[in-house]
């Protein structure tokens, strides 16, 4: 039977299983396979917090949702197309993602009765009416597995960690995907274990032609390149780009890169990429705990090098004291918060962007710092060379915010030139002629950095208040206040460096919608729907949070009515109604989830109504 191919503009597809089914391996490939077709992507893995989960349970269950376009996207989807579910947790857990005549490829091998217990169903879901609404299409993937590798020599067990390879060949078929660059990652991942490339690379093979033999399957879809600018391009994670970001400013910088840091998630893949990377004189070192890690930057940056430190919010609020050490002695480090859902321990693999009263008011006295948000996973590159750029011009601390989602998400990065990365000036102190370890730079009030060891530039610094010029220290009251508005002086002037901000639509008109971090995708696409519809609502996205941009005041004076959507309970607004006496609306959701775009046009329409 010929089959039919059917062109869409995107897909969006959910793998998901317990935690050792290989749901986050085989997603990953279907977006490089996409990536490589010349489609945009987004990706969103979604981990258990548990370590390994009792098998077949809903904690355990692993997920991994990419979306694949012929136009460019921002935001890895919102309700799936397919659903590929290893065991019936995997459906129990993710069946509200998919969309109405979505269609469910199920592993009818583990649709057992203990797995259907352990999943909460008293009934086999595809067998009774419960799916009635989406397109089933049950699959003995490790019957059919097994079958494909009777001939290989495997035992059955090792068969079966085959089967989501079989899955992921007929998911090639079903969207017509290459496999060329999905069989050489299997013959360098498993080079060592040859028995394991053979048997992957048929699983896949047979899983293609499962899909073409079938009689379940009447179609394929083709989806078609974007067209992209000119340019070189990779898929980047938010770890990825930030790890890339730092690196490229301290080479820019022409400075050692010193990274201390304490294992937490989300933050430790930052740790783990730039570890790799010591032949561009980068120094990584995991600390015994939060205080050492921050103490290792603060070291690094008093010797001459850029220190980055890094951690999720419990880490930060360890951090907060060394913090406020680095900002008395003005020094550059950059400090790095991959938000997650708290407080606490609270959800460690889930997303949450509540951190943000905590970096611009958790430290003890009038300590202003920095605060700068990447909005997407190639964004981070950007905004991590920026904050490095901040600290060595002002002398300062800067607070770099990204958070879960936006750490392990990845899309396609436009590698840019060398060139046109923005210099990143160091002027070392060495002359002794009217050298103050305080005095200041007239324009940005930053403090010269004299390394130690340098002659005649012997200073002292530390966490007690210092004397205007001479670094002394000063229990003097006038001297106190005159420091302490002249460190809080130096952060508003980088105001001065914030760019006009960009709003998406009018600049006047019934509804602003004000965003930051990683609700940038979601929020973005919500508004262009609605601006497609004909609705007065436009879009402004912050990435400087402290100070904020010049212009932000009068662009809401200039809107009937402002709306916030956070993953909090409000922390952005809050800032917004002190700051401009806005009478700004918020829209927060704290689940461990990012907003659906569906949400984001259901409040705007309310607002506008």
């Amino acid at each position: 039977m010929e089959k039919k191919v059917q062109t869409i503009e995107e897909a969006t597809i959910m793998f998901a299983g317990d935690s050792g089914d290989g749901s986050q391996t085989i997603g990953a490939k279907m977006a490089d396979a996409s990536a490589i077709a010349g489609n945009d992507i987004s990706t969103f893995p979604d981990y258990p917090a548990e370590i390994r989960a009792p098998a077949g349970t809903l904690p355990g269950i692993s997920g991994f949702q990419v979306t694949f376009s012929s136009h460019e996207i921002q935001t890895p989807g919102d309700a799936c197309d397919v659903l590929v579910a290893m065991n019936p947790a995997a459906l129990k857990v993710n069946l509200h993602r998919l969309k109405p005549n979505g269609i469910i490829l199920a592993n009818s091998d583990n649709f057992k009765p203990r797995n259907l217990r352990l999943a909460g169903y008293a009934r086999n879901p595809l067998e009774d009416d419960s799916l009635t609404k989406f397109q089933v299409f049950p699959v003995g993937l490790s019957r059919l597995t097994r079958e494909a590798l009777k001939d290989t020599g495997l035992t059955p067990n090792e068969m079966d960690l085959c089967k989501n390879f079989f899955a992921l060949g007929m998911i090639f078929w079903l969207y017509n995907r290459p496999m060329d660059y999905t069989i050489k990652w299997i013959q360098n991942r498993y080079a060592k274990i040859p028995k394991f490339v053979e048997a992957n690379i048929i699983a896949l093979k047979a899983g293609s032609a499962y899909g073409e033999a079938t009689e379940q399957f009447t179609s394929s879809y083709q989806v078609k390149p974007v067209k992209f600018p000119p340019g070189k391009y990779r898929t980047v994670t938010g770890a990825l780009a930030t790890s890339l970001g730092l690196i490229a400013a301290s080479q820019k910088a022409g400075i050692p890169l010193v990274y201390g840091s304490y294992p937490i998630t989300p933050a430790t893949e930052i740790l783990h990429e730039l570890a790799k990377h010591k032949n561009f004189n980068v120094i990584t070192m995991q600390m015994e705990d939060e205080i050492a890690a921050i103490g290792v930057a603060i070291g690094a940056a008093y010797s001459g090098a850029l220190g980055v430190t890094g951690s999720s919010g419990p880490g930060i609020a360890l951090k907060a004291e060394a913090t406020n050490l680095a900002l008395m002695t003005e020094l550059p480090i950059v400090i790095c918060n991959i938000q997650r859902a708290g407080p606490s321990t609270g959800m460690p693999t889930k997303t949450e962007q509540a951190d943000l009263l905590q970096v611009m008011f958790g430290r003890n006295g009038e300590s202003p710092l920095p605060v700068i948000a990447a909005n997407s996973p190639v964004d981070c590159f950007d905004t991590a060379y920026e904050a490095c750029r901040i600290a060595i011009k002002y002398m300062t601390p800067v607070i770099f915010m990204s958070d879960l989602f936006i750490s392990f998400g990845a899309e396609p990065w436009r590698i840019p030139k060398v060139a046109d990365l923005p210099d990143i000036e160091v002027k070392f102190q060495t002359s002794i002629e009217g050298f103050e370890p305080y005095v200041r730079h007239p324009e940005t009030l930053s403090r010269p950095w004299a390394i130690p060891g340098t002659p005649g530039l012997e200073h002292r610094i530390g966490g007690l208040e210092k004397e205007h010029l001479t670094g002394n220290v000063s229990y003097d009251p006038e001297n106190h206040e005159q420091m302490v508005r002249l460190r809080a002086e130096k952060i508003a002037r980088i105001a001065k460096e914030i760019p006009p901000t960009s709003i998406l639509g009018e600049s006047s008109g019934k509804l602003l919608v004000l965003t930051w971090g990683g609700t940038y995708g979601t929020v973005r696409t919500a508004i262009e729907r609605k601006q497609n519809a004909g609705k007065s609502v436009s879009h402004v996205h912050l990435r400087y949070l402290n100070p904020f941009p010049g212009d932000l005041g009068d662009i809401l004076r200039q809107f009937d009515k402002v709306l916030v959507p956070e993953l909090n309970l409000g922390q952005l607004l809050k800032l917004i109604r002190a700051e401009y006496l806005v009478d700004a609306v918020g829209f927060n959701k704290v689940q461990g989830q990012s907003f659906y775009i569906y949400e984001v046009e259901a409040k705007i329409d309310e607002m506008l109504n």
